[in-house]
């Protein structure tokens, strides 16, 4: 008896010393809304969800200053409770200093320019579901990456991403930086990469962001330009922005987003029909730190040539939406 009390005791201690040097967290978000559609001529009710996901994050200090960490994250659709399998989402290990920056392999779920851009913009539901920027264009890959974030110069952080081929014949190249100082917010960066939306193997874009808050109205807008390759190995260019407002009321916030994607370009010049605008006016009331509800309008006008949002040529989509996004 005392021998068995003295190994539990061993053992409490130790996971207790363990705990006191690493930590691991459960973490995820539920986020459904129910929405009318109209798909072209199509009208429709629909449950959506709105990228929820799960995954387990976690840190140890290793001593010196140095850190390491990971991260595993995997989606589900909140509608139906179907996940998809593995942590597709994100998957990295990671070592770190205040000194010398963030070094990370494994999949970073997006390149750091969209992170710099879109998604630094798209406050009223994450960019995520109908309500998402149907006009913004991802480049590249962020699987196989390799990935470096420097430290804090003077409110200038930069991150550079290079993702391996893997035997797949493709790589993606990634350079982005953000600066922050006070009200002012800037962002952007290069992705040389595969074109992921006409099927060629080459893909370029160049992006700039700017927000500035202005009390409790936040302004925000970027602007991009991508080179890409169709099937057939011709090259084609696309120009694109998008405008972002943000009004908080209290716990509500009141959202706009106007965004306008160029004609294609080819060598022959212009190509007709292929411009589209999309507009999205939103409410969020925060009921807590975690969780809100939320109401939005959003519509994609595509032209005759345009497949944006619905993958059907010349095909308008909008949505009038209520939804209930839960943190944990």
């Amino acid at each position: 008896m005392k021998r068995s009390l003295s190994i539990i005791a061993l053992a409490t201690l130790a996971c207790g010393a363990a705990t006191a040097q690493s930590s691991v967290t459960l973490y995820g978000r539920v986020n459904t809304s129910l929405e009318r559609q109209k798909i072209g001529d199509e009208t429709l009710s629909s449950m959506e969800n709105n990228s929820s996901r799960w995954g387990l994050k976690g840190t140890e200090e290793l001593g010196g200053g140095l850190k390491a960490s990971f991260l595993l994250e995997s989606g589900f659709s909140s509608d139906t409770g179907a996940g998809t399998g593995g942590f597709t989402r994100e998957s990295w290990v990671a070592l770190e200093s205040a000194s010398a920056g963030k070094l990370r392999f494994g999949n970073v779920s997006a390149t750091a320019v969209y992170f710099a851009t879109a998604d630094y913009i798209s406050n009223h539901n994450h960019d995520t579901g109908s309500s998402a920027d149907a006009l913004y264009f991802y480049q590249g890959t962020s699987t196989d990456t390799v990935a470096y974030t420097s430290p804090t110069f003077g409110g200038l952080v930069f991150e550079a991403q290079a993702g391996l081929d893997d035997g797949a014949g493709s790589r993606t190249y990634v350079l982005a930086a953000n600066y922050d100082a006070g009200p002012l917010h800037l962002g952007g960066g290069y992705v040389n990469g595969t074109d992921n939306y006409f099927g060629g193997d080459k893909g370029k874009q160049y992006a700039l962001r700017a927000s500035y808050d202005l009390g409790p109205l936040t302004l925000g807008g970027y602007f991009m330009r991508d080179n890409i390759e169709d099937t057939a190995g011709g090259d084609l260019s696309r120009n694109a922005f998008r405008l972002a407002a943000m009004y908080t009321i209290g716990s509500g916030e009141l959202h706009a987003n106007f965004g306008v994607a160029g004609k294609l370009k080819g060598d022959a010049g212009s190509i007709d029909g292929t411009g589209a605008k999309q507009f999205t006016l939103g409410y969020n009331h925060n009921l807590s730190k975690r969780t809100k509800v939320y109401a939005f309008y959003t519509k994609v006008d595509n032209k005759e040539a345009a497949t944006y949002a619905t993958g059907v040529a010349g095909a308008d989509f909008s949505s009038v939406a209520l939804g209930i996004r839960h943190n944990f």
